[in-house]
């Protein structure tokens, strides 16, 4: 796998338009990714400390401040108010977590992301466009910044050892927190084992990606790789596109892209030395 990762290394994918799009990729996927974490561990803080409080939570969100990651729990009410907030640095250790259960009013940062929160929620559980499944949870993932306001839906298993790709959303807002675009980014469910199969130990993994939703690795696909990165075994990720693969390192945390007519070439080659026929 180290050789098919170095010829891959100098097969890749286009000079700026790679650079800008592996780019990109990463770093909406890792923005995804924090929020979300701050949101696991958060919810498991917020149920041991202030679990009383459950029936009275309007829901919760995470979002990025510097290099912390605060998550909010807020209250039902009609101005919805901060009930709990959790403070994480990078290694989102619940024990050096800064913990306030201070009620308090909300940020106007923090009002945007509960409102546009909850306008996706609507509008998921409204329009045919979405789909649920059983033993599945969505998670809406609010973000405003530079780029603009937008929720991310992901799709998550209740499920242990299992870990799902695809069925998953983006809406965007304007600056008025109106709802401007929804659409599916993953039109399918992926969901792949990451537990031993047949007593063998799964080292790489693939999921295809249909023409609409791109060439590309998504931003969401990236996040749900980290999220599980502890628990699962593998050593690659391949998306395999029409035009491109890309292929996540799932140890050192890297992407690399490039022309699906290459991959063909080294697949060929790796089929040969090993005596497959064609």
């Amino acid at each position: 796998m180290k050789k098919l990762l170095a010829l891959c290394a100098m097969t890749l994918w286009g000079i700026q338009a790679f650079a800008q799009s592996q780019a990109e990729i990463l770093l909406e996927g890792t923005q995804l990714y924090r929020s979300e974490m701050a949101s696991w561990v958060g919810t498991d803080l917020f149920l041991a400390k202030y679990g009383e409080q459950k029936e009275n939570t309007g829901g919760y969100l995470s979002y990025l401040a510097g290099e912390k990651a605060v998550c909010i729990f807020f209250s039902k009410d009609a101005t919805p108010k901060a009930i709990a907030t959790f403070t994480f640095d990078s290694s989102y250790n619940a024990q050096t977590a800064v913990v306030d259960g201070q009620e308090r009013a909300l940020t106007r940062h923090e009002h945007d992301l509960v409102t546009i929160r909850q306008i996706a929620i609507r509008a998921y559980t409204s329009d045919t466009m979405f789909h649920s499944y059983k033993n599945m949870n969505p998670n809406f993932i609010p973000i405003s910044d530079k780029q603009g306001k937008r929720v991310y839906v992901l799709t998550a298993p209740q499920e242990q050892g299992i870990i799902v790709f695809g069925n998953d959303y983006l809406l965007t807002f304007d600056n008025t927190n109106t709802l401007k675009q929804k659409r599916p980014l993953h039109k399918n469910l992926i969901p792949i084992k990451y537990d031993q199969q047949d007593g063998k130990l799964v080292l790489a993994t693939m999921h295809t990606h249909l023409p609409e939703t791109g060439d590309l690795i998504t931003p969401t696909d990236v996040c749900t790789l980290l999220l599980y990165a502890p628990h699962i075994p593998w050593g690659q990720h391949f998306v395999i596109g029409s035009q491109h693969v890309s292929i996540w390192d799932c140890k050192d945390k890297d992407l690399i892209i490039m022309k699906k007519e290459a991959w063909d070439k080294i697949m060929a080659t790796e089929k040969q030395k090993a005596g497959i026929p064609k």
